[in-house]
């Protein structure tokens, strides 16, 4: 497979490696962009584990939740320039997005995109889109969404990071839906904002995560030359111990807690649950980041000068 210039661009920027690493990475790997960052980790080029989707396109993150506290849902719906994004009408249209996807029973894109459009039930979802762009004068396009419908005592919390571009909608499960509960929701929402954990608990971890990640952390300390002589069951233990690091970086509540370093999410949720008499169980969460893993279209702004001239 011929590898081109963009293919390497696109490596570099998910792994900070050098343009020639790179390229050597996808030729041997025939062009294969997870397996060339594998091979770039195993060997100690690229960081860290968390391979980072480009945030490039415009648009804006938003959530919606019914009154009753019994549903909500989180859409993310794009633009084509950061002008738009902070426009009103925009804006407006997001919100009534969100509502919509709240109320839905569509269980996909496709599907939501069929529905009749709550604001003018005389047009589709698709058909109001369209209009919408007309409107605007800019494409723009209902990326994702994710509908969450509570089935116990507890409650659905949201939270919106920069004027929608991060949003964080969190389930949590208590007997006793009062006041502390919301900020506990609201705190560890801002939690996964930040820090972007992977999953909830170990537990929650797939066995073939764990078995993925330890044989690259294996390639990692076999290629290091400072290791060249040690035994393999010291190297076993090496890679034991950077296993743990790395989960608690991954997993929730075995982070630090933002608020206080001196705390594990963990703790922060027990001090809160203590505090209020209750058990509180976070039940699942669901982070969206505008333009998350798109391409933002390169613009030569010269070219872009002469064409309006012209």
């Amino acid at each position: 497979m011929a590898i081109t210039a963009a293919m390497v661009k696109e490596l570099r920027e998910m792994t900070g490696v050098g343009m020639m690493d790179c390229k050597k990475a996808l030729t041997e790997t025939d062009g294969d962009m997870e397996k060339a960052v594998e091979m770039l980790r195993e060997k100690g080029l690229a960081a860290s584990a968390k391979k980072a989707g480009r945030i490039a396109s415009e648009g804006m993150v938003e959530i919606h939740l019914s009154e009753d506290n019994k549903s909500g849902a989180i859409v993310e719906v794009n633009s084509e320039t950061d002008f738009v994004a902070k426009n009103q009408v925009f804006r407006d249209y997001v919100a009534a997005v969100a509502k919509q996807a709240s109320e839905t029973s569509a269980k996909d894109m496709d599907a939501f995109f069929e529905e009749k459009w709550a604001v003018d039930p005389q047009y589709t979802v698709k058909e109001a889109l369209s209009q919408q762009v007309a409107v605007i004068g800019e494409n723009l396009n209902i990326r994702r969404f994710e509908k969450y419908e509570k089935a116990q005592a507890g409650k659905l919390v949201s939270y919106v990071h920069g004027g929608g571009r991060i949003g964080v909608l969190i389930e949590l499960a208590c007997e006793k839906e009062c006041d502390e509960l919301v900020e506990l929701g609201k705190n560890v929402a801002m939690q996964i904002a930040a820090l972007k954990p992977q999953f909830i608990t170990e537990k929650d971890v797939p066995a073939d995560f764990i078995e993925k990640e330890t044989e690259i952390l294996t390639a990692q300390a076999k290629n290091d030359p400072k290791n060249a002589n040690k035994p393999d069951n010291i190297i076993a233990k090496m890679i034991e111990g950077r296993l743990k690091k790395e989960l608690k970086e991954f997993c929730l509540v075995d982070q630090p807690y933002v608020k206080d370093g001196d705390l594990t999410v963990q703790k922060y949720i027990d001090s809160v649950a203590k505090e209020i008499g209750a058990d509180i169980q976070i039940v699942r969460y669901v982070r969206f980041e505008t333009g998350e893993g798109l391409e933002k279209k390169d613009e030569n702004f010269a070219e872009e000068v002469a064409k309006a001239m012209n």
